[in-house]
């Protein structure tokens, strides 16, 4: 019976995890760029218990374990708001952010000017090109962002956005304000900018909405097995004290 609890409880504690995981991303919802998240499960196998004087048959006990998450990289819908600053990813590439934290990478294409005419993101961090940050004139129009990330505007070009890819985009870390850190990219080929457009999250509010439902009812169903699996147990210790009386 004690097992029985153990394996209970491990299911337990992921499952609140995996509910962290899909209440994040419940949360953004609405956040510009957002990629949900899984989480991995794995199958953890306790080592048989020896002993000369046991005479029963090993078993196996078999926990669940919360391994890790995965990024859902498939792309979100692109979204026209006509503003020229507004950039949407069309592929599988990342822009790049000069953070206080250094470089860092993300699908939030939604940027502005600051007072000095430099492109910066909605936290004020510089959207960098391939040969640093991006700034205008005060006299600048005309603002053209290019299908390959190249930048113009009435004065002249004003270079190309650092746009990356990777390989394998699940060695990014996931950090606050929808970054992502990691190793360096390699320069986009296979990635498009569409301009005046943003990429909404790509979490589905129905999917996920029945994933919160599934979670809590398989919590609630390990709860009442660890109640019936308690009960058991004192029974057993009564009858047993009744024996012995």
């Amino acid at each position: 019976m004690e097992n029985a609890q153990l394996v209970s409880l491990s299911k337990q504690i992921a499952l609140q995890r995996q509910m962290d995981v899909v209440a994040n991303n419940m949360a953004n919802i609405n956040t510009n760029g957002f990629k949900s998240e899984n989480l991995l499960f794995q199958d953890f196998l306790m080592p048989k218990a020896k002993d000369n004087d046991f005479g029963g048959l090993d078993a196996n006990v078999h926990f669940t374990e919360d391994w890790s998450t995965v990024h859902d990289m498939s792309n979100g819908p692109i979204e026209q708001t006509g503003d020229p600053l507004n950039v949407a990813l069309s592929g599988s590439g990342f822009l790049t952010v000069q953070t206080p934290q250094g470089p860092r990478f993300t699908r939030n294409g939604s940027f502005t000017l600051d007072a000095k005419g430099i492109l910066v993101d909605l936290k004020g961090n510089p959207v960098l090109g391939e040969s640093g940050p991006i700034s205008f004139n005060a006299s600048d129009t005309d603002i053209t962002i290019s299908p390959d990330g190249s930048v113009s505007a009435s004065s002249g070009a004003k270079g190309k956005l650092a746009l990356v890819e990777f390989a394998n985009p699940q060695v990014l870390a996931r950090e606050g304000d929808n970054y992502y850190s990691g190793p360096a990219g390699t320069p986009a080929t296979a990635t498009r900018v569409v301009q005046g457009s943003i990429e909404r999250s790509n979490v589905s509010g129905v999917t996920t909405m029945a994933d919160m439902i599934r979670v809590e009812r398989a919590y609630q169903t390990l709860a009442n097995l660890m109640q019936q699996q308690d009960a058991l147990r004192t029974t057993a210790v009564q009858r047993l004290g009744d024996l012995n009386a």
